[in-house]
C-alpha cells in the first residue's frame, strides 16, 4: 500500500486560458499559485494543499470538457452555505447550472457545469 496525504490536483484542458481562469477565481475563490510557461497555471483554494490545473494546450483543445471516464469533481461548500447564491456566482461566471436535488433528506447538490464543458458538483 502507498502511503499518501490525499489528493494532489486535477489536470483540466482548456480551451481558453484567461477565460477558465477568471471562472475559477470568481466563482470558487481559488488563487493562482505559480505557472509553468505562458499556458498552464496551478491555482488552490487559499489554505489549503489541493490544486486544480488549467492547460490550454491547442494539440488537447479537443479533449476540454470531454469526462475521459470522470463524471465530475465536487467542491465541499462551507457548511450552512447558500446553494442558491452558489449557483448563481457558476451562471455569473460564465457556468451552467445542470441539475440541482438531494442525495438524501437534508443533503443537497447542485450539478454545474464550467465554460470548458466540465461538470462540478457543489
Amino acid at each position: 500500500m502507498i502511503k499518501t496525504q490525499g489528493l494532489t490536483h486535477i489536470h483540466l484542458y482548456v480551451r481558453d486560458l484567461d477565460l477558465s481562469l477568471n471562472f475559477y477565481r470568481s466563482v470558487f475563490g481559488l488563487e493562482e499559485r505559480f505557472r509553468d510557461g505562458p499556458k498552464m497555471v496551478f491555482l488552490n483554494t487559499p489554505g489549503s494543499k489541493d490544486t486544480i490545473t488549467l492547460n490550454e494546450d491547442a494539440a488537447k483543445a479537443q479533449q476540454a470538457g470531454v469526462d475521459a471516464g470522470i463524471a465530475h469533481f465536487g467542491f465541499r461548500r462551507e457548511k450552512n452555505s447558500d446553494l442558491d447564491s452558489a449557483i448563481r456566482d457558476v451562471e455569473a461566471g460564465g457556468g451552467k447550472l445542470l441539475q440541482r436535488g438531494e442525495h438524501q433528506p437534508g443533503i443537497h447538490f447542485a450539478y454545474v457545469q464550467d465554460p470548458d464543458g466540465y461538470v462540478i458538483e457543489l
